[in-house]
């Protein structure tokens, strides 16, 4: 395989606009995630930008962006507009899709999600997921689920649906975390097809490639990412980088 690393952004997200900027210990929040997917070392990595803002942040950080359309309605398709852009001629033949607001996801996330494809070939879409740590997690519909066909070693598990509402039960509730790999034509399929009555339904863009009969495989980690998606989540962000100083 020869992936690639795209990460989607954009100024207008609704609960925190701005965010690919906002700074985490004097450092922008997109910058932090570029540099720990460079750490992963699965690939050249590059910001799929949708303002001129982000992609400045990133080149004054050394790193690669592509100014995409802001109207695009996903990441999905910011990213496939950055990879005509960045690969017209089509040698990275998987794609991960890393959130821009994760700025703390380790390095062994992302590469989680290219051992899979590798290790599965009828994978069409990686991602990850995490055994939920609190009982209040598995009510909140926040915070998607995964119900997966788990591997004997309780390491992978093809993934049957994907869901905000509760799960019930005594065994562990999987807890989604949206790093994406797709091989490249899973993508193009995925994209070119409308939203599904199921993915409008949850919430979840997910939902449509299972309906189109494509395979999701997922990988445990260990530890969630801080995911930013509100002030909240950005002073406990700011937190966790002190924390590490």
């Amino acid at each position: 395989m020869n992936p690639i690393v795209l990460i989607p952004a954009r100024m207008a997200a609704t609960r925190l606009p701005g965010k690919p900027l906002a700074d985490i210990a004097g450092l922008p929040m997109i910058v932090r995630v570029l540099r720990q997917a460079q750490a992963a070392g699965v690939g050249p990595v590059a910001v799929a930008a949708g303002d001129s803002e982000i992609v400045a942040a990133v080149e004054a950080a050394g790193g690669r962006a592509v100014l995409t359309d802001p109207d695009l309605p996903s990441g999905s398709d910011r990213i496939v507009a950055a990879l005509a852009e960045l690969d017209p001629q089509g040698r990275h033949d998987v794609v991960i899709n890393l959130q821009g607001d994760i700025p703390f996801v380790r390095p062994d996330a992302v590469g989680a999600v290219a051992r899979l494809l590798a290790a599965q070939p009828d994978c069409d879409i990686s991602t990850v997921m995490v055994a939920e740590a609190d009982p209040a997690e598995r009510t909140n519909p926040d915070i998607p689920k995964v119900v997966a066909a788990m591997e004997a070693d309780g390491r992978s598990g093809r993934a049957l649906y994907f869901t905000r509402s509760v799960l019930y039960g005594d065994a562990p509730v999987w807890l989604h975390h949206g790093i994406y790999g797709f091989r490249r034509e899973a993508l193009a399929r995925f994209t070119a097809a409308p939203p599904s009555p199921l993915e409008m339904r949850e919430r979840l863009e997910q939902l449509r490639a299972l309906e189109l009969g494509m395979s999701i495989w997922a990988a445990v980690i260990d530890e969630a990412p801080i995911s930013v998606d509100n002030p909240a989540d950005l002073e406990r962000a700011r937190a966790h980088a002190r924390s590490l100083a």
